[in-house]
């Protein structure tokens, strides 16, 4: 019988698109995927039958640190029913010093740790604890090299992720990022057009291209050329069989000009962008290290419309920064009104350790960060469902992803500006809603025309046109 694997995933789309590459390595080595139980568990939901029980942590928020230490709470009494369970953490939180120790100290039983950076190194670790029985600990330290042509088990066929760069050189006072995944590094532009042509020869329709900041990528091409991120949009957007082209995230401060403009000629870049504004307040903006205005913000905002009528901004916003004032919130509440985003993931501030911003001596209190946030929350959903509802009666090309495992009965996919639809079953739409791909039904990674017949603040309902 074949080992087994099960990986939890906690964070962004970059700790998934490590989780792939970790679930490549161990599929070369004959492992494969634990299945399910038969009544779900979760996200532990297969780990007992798992030969190896990994957990890719985030570090980003203070209830991400938390979860991950509740997770591994329920991973230890896996450990006791089954003591040979390899027991793996990774990801970011392991690139911080405070987190290792605790885990040494309190966590004994966890028998390997490694960092963002030491990814390609997993094998060694694993064969170390698997024929030694040693603990593996590797961690801390910049990213040495970009190491190409790892494997990975993507999760998808019709979408994939990219990384094109690592790292983040910005500093944002709140922020762990650039001290857990270190210094910016860009690939080659010939690796990453390597890899989305092999993607979508292989069927994939849509990519995501990823990095802290990809509008800072800076990429030496085989002749020495520089390749920047506009450049390196324009070079994809020639790849036959690509349909769909995304990227996050975006930072505003290097958001140009010749980016704008791709939005306007590119075939493949969808009208959808997320750009970070976390603030309203040019005074919390700064305190915040971002190094940009809001006035700066929303002109480009105004090119990025007027480049690509249609385009779907969302954003990221955190309520409750140290020193802000009641002013700096009624600034952030205009600005909403100003931009009226599509959607934004919202956040109170919380403290992390060894950045700037958790020094600062002015935290809002609790309960006022709790008043304003929901106040911002009512008046985002009220403008996203305002927005949403100009999309009932229009046809839209709809990539399908599957079934609609909510109703089952029809299917789900996105528009192109990432609005998720669920689509309702028609006459000859049961073969894919139910899983069973007969001839003739559509199935994930078509394209289809949907008329939007009903919206709510989250997704849309339609049926194929």
């Amino acid at each position: 019988m074949k080992k087994k694997y099960h990986i939890i995933t906690l964070g962004c789309q970059m700790n998934e698109r490590d989780s792939e590459t970790l679930a490549g390595f161990l599929e070369e080595r004959g492992y494969e995927k634990a299945a399910p139980a038969s009544s779900p568990g979760g996200v532990f939901d297969g780990a007992d039958s798992a030969d190896i029980l990994i957990l890719n942590t985030c570090s980003v928020r203070e209830n991400a640190d938390n979860r991950f230490f509740g997770l591994l709470g329920r991973a230890k009494h896996i450990k006791e029913r089954r003591p040979e369970t390899i027991v793996a953490v990774c990801g970011c939180m392991m690139q911080q010093q405070h987190i290792v120790d605790q885990i040494r100290g309190s966590y004994g039983w966890v028998d390997m740790v490694f960092g963002t950076h030491n990814i390609h190194e997993f094998p060694r670790l694993l064969e170390n604890v698997a024929s030694e029985s040693e603990k593996a600990y590797r961690v801390l330290g910049a990213r040495e090299e970009i190491v190409e042509d790892l494997p990975a088990k993507r999760a998808y066929g019709y979408k994939a992720f990219v990384n094109i760069m690592f790292g983040c050189n910005n500093f944002c006072t709140y922020c762990i990022v650039p001290y857990t995944r270190g210094r910016e590094q860009s690939r080659r532009p010939e690796d990453i057009l390597r890899e989305v042509e092999g993607l979508a020869a292989a069927g994939t329709k849509e990519v995501m291209l990823l990095g802290q900041n990809v509008n800072s990528y800076r990429g030496a091409g085989a002749d020495g050329t520089a390749v920047d991120f506009p450049a390196l949009i324009r070079m994809l957007d020639g790849v036959d069989g690509l349909a769909r082209l995304r990227f996050m995230t975006s930072h505003p401060k290097d958001l140009s000009d010749g980016l704008v403009e791709a939005f306007a000629r590119c075939r493949t870049l969808c009208p959808s962008i997320h750009l970070p504004v976390q603030a309203g307040s040019n005074a919390v903006l700064a305190r915040m290290n971002r190094r940009y205005t809001r006035e700066a913000y929303m002109a480009l905002v105004e090119k990025l419309r007027a480049a690509r009528p249609g385009i779907a901004v969302t954003t990221d916003l955190i309520v409750g920064f140290p020193g802000e004032t009641d002013a700096d919130f009624a600034d952030t509440m205009d600005l909403i009104e100003r931009v009226r985003f599509d959607a934004a993931f919202t956040f109170l501030y919380s403290p992390r350790q060894g950045t700037p911003a958790a020094t600062y001596e002015d935290q809002v209190p609790e309960e006022v960060k709790h008043a304003r946030f929901n106040r911002m929350v009512e008046r985002l959903n009220e403008i996203t469902l305002e927005i949403n509802r100009g999309y009932v009666g229009r046809t839209l090309p709809v990539l399908i992803e599957g079934p609609d495992k909510a109703r089952r009965t029809g299917l789900t996919g996105r528009t192109e500006t990432n609005k998720l639809v669920n689509i309702l079953a028609g006459d000859g739409d049961a073969g894919c809603a139910s899983g069973a791909g007969s001839a003739g039904s559509v199935q994930p990674g078509d394209i289809r025309d949907v008329r939007i017949t009903d919206v709510n603040t989250f997704s849309f309902t339609g049926e194929l046109a």
